[in-house]
This record gives C-alpha cells, structure tokens and sequence, in this order.
C-alpha cells in the first residue's frame, strides 16, 4: 500500500484478505487504512476512519456494488463510499482517503 508520503508499506499479502471482509491497517504517521479484497479479485485501499462518527470502523462495513461501482457501508451509520474514488454516495460533501495498493509476486492490485 502507498503512504500519503509516497513510501510503500507492506501490509498483508492477498491471500490474508477475504472477499467481501475488511482488513484494519495502522499506518506510520497514526491514521488506519482499511483493505478489501472484492470479489472480482481487486483489492482496495481506503481510510478506516468514518467521518461522520470519527470512529475507526470502516473495516468493519458491509461490501457491495451500485452502478458496477464497489463500495463499503459503515456499520455504524450506512453511509457507502466508493472504493475506488472515496467518495460517499449518500453525501457527495464527505469522502476517505484512497490509498494505491499493489501486490507482489505479478498479482493484480489497483
């Protein structure tokens, strides 16, 4: 996964993920990352913090798809936010961070 000071930072490897279930990073500077593994085989990087309750949950949401987009739901308030863009789909003025990822051995990652 690459850091928002451009270093990469090993975090898991793919077949730690499970489709559809999150997986809860700390990174260097404090911030969580969370990780997914989709069911077409991607996977995706996001910030784990829910920024309407500040808490540190996003890991923990529900995965689907609107419109061919992946997305996860927080568990607390079910605000979906795209996995590829960040961006909340209930609340076009909140979104999370999107972290590149990549995946060694020739694997495929975003």
């Amino acid at each position: 996964m690459r850091c928002p000071e451009g270093s990469w930072l090993p975090v898991c490897g793919p077949d730690d993920l499970l489709p559809g279930r999150g997986v809860a990073a700390l990174l260097p500077d404090g911030a969580q990352a969370a990780l997914f593994l989709d069911r077409g085989g991607r996977i995706h990087a996001i910030g784990n913090r829910d920024p309407f309750t500040g808490a540190q949950v996003l890991s923990r949401g529900l995965t689907g798809s609107a419109d061919g987009r992946p997305f996860v739901a927080s568990p607390l308030l079910k605000q979906r936010f795209d996995l590829l863009t960040g961006d909340c789909l209930d609340d076009p003025a909140a979104s999370i961070p999107v972290y590149r990822v990549r995946v060694r051995d020739g694997a495929a990652g975003r």
